[in-house]
């Protein structure tokens, strides 16, 4: 994540990426909330439901045909082809509310240009909301009066800061819980929002921070466009400038080193 300045003109890869957000939107919606729901539990005991596939399955199509030569990595197909140019798709994030009927979920578009992701899009469809960025093009949002750049907030102190965990489980397994709780002692607010609408409220400016622990790239590839372009920064838990490091921490920029800081005392 350390270089963000884009090989080429990046329009034509989000006006893709947005019209995926539509074929993916047009599976994941039908299927939400639904009776008949195929669920099934993955080798890492996770769950996969018939529209987390069907929905990969119809952004794959639409790449097939439109960008043979750029490579995919999928959370329900895995990787092929290129790494020089790959799509990185999280078809639903947040599989667990969508098979509980609660409407945090949403599909993550990102493309990546030799490792750096470049253009993200976010769609929440049960919300009826949707954010995207590109390098050097600003981070955005619609609504009914037409798209809305986003900005991180201008909050510069911790005791005003308003933080997303994402889970306690997550910390406790990676041996983090102390830090977990000297961080919400230390905030003014603490809250696990979780899965990729934390991320989107951090680029809205609602939220100072976000961090969470077993992640995969496809898990945040596509928040870091809208997070950077907004204004924020996103490292791994250890500052590292990668979305490799299975952790992740988001933050409004400002206060970035300052998180950094406090959770490695």
């Amino acid at each position: 994540m350390t270089d963000s300045t884009p090989s080429a003109d990046l329009s034509s890869d989000l006006a893709l990426a947005l019209r995926l957000a539509d074929a993916a939107d047009a599976q994941s919606l039908a299927r939400f909330d639904s009776a008949d729901l195929e669920i099934r539990t993955k080798a890492d005991h996770s769950h996969v439901t018939d529209a987390d596939l069907a929905t990969e399955r119809a952004i794959r199509e639409i790449l097939a045909s439109e960008r043979p030569d750029d490579g995919i990595f999928g959370e329900e197909f895995g990787a092929d082809g290129s790494t020089e140019r790959q799509w990185i798709i999280d078809p639903i994030d947040g599989t667990a509310n969508f098979l509980r009927g609660v409407p945090l979920w949403g599909t993550m578009i990102a493309l990546a240009v030799d490792g750096v992701p470049q253009v993200g899009v976010v769609s929440m469809p049960a919300l009826g909301r949707r954010w995207w960025g590109s390098t050097g093009s600003g981070a955005w949002t619609a609504t009914a009066d037409g798209p809305r750049r986003l900005h991180t907030s201008d909050v510069s102190t911790l005791d005003d800061a308003s933080v997303s965990f994402q889970s306690i489980t997550q910390w406790a397994d990676a041996g983090r819980l102390p830090q977990l709780l000297t961080l919400a002692d230390r905030v003014w607010r603490d809250r696990a929002y979780g899965d990729i609408y934390a991320y989107m409220l951090l680029a809205e400016g609602r939220l100072e921070m976000v961090a969470e622990f077993g992640v995969k790239e496809y898990d945040i590839a596509a928040a870091v466009p809208i997070v950077r372009e907004a204004g924020g920064r996103m490292t791994g838990f250890d500052g590292a400038e990668t979305i490799s490091d299975l952790s992740t921490l988001a933050s409004n920029g400002t206060l970035h080193d300052a998180f950094l800081e406090l959770l490695h005392d």
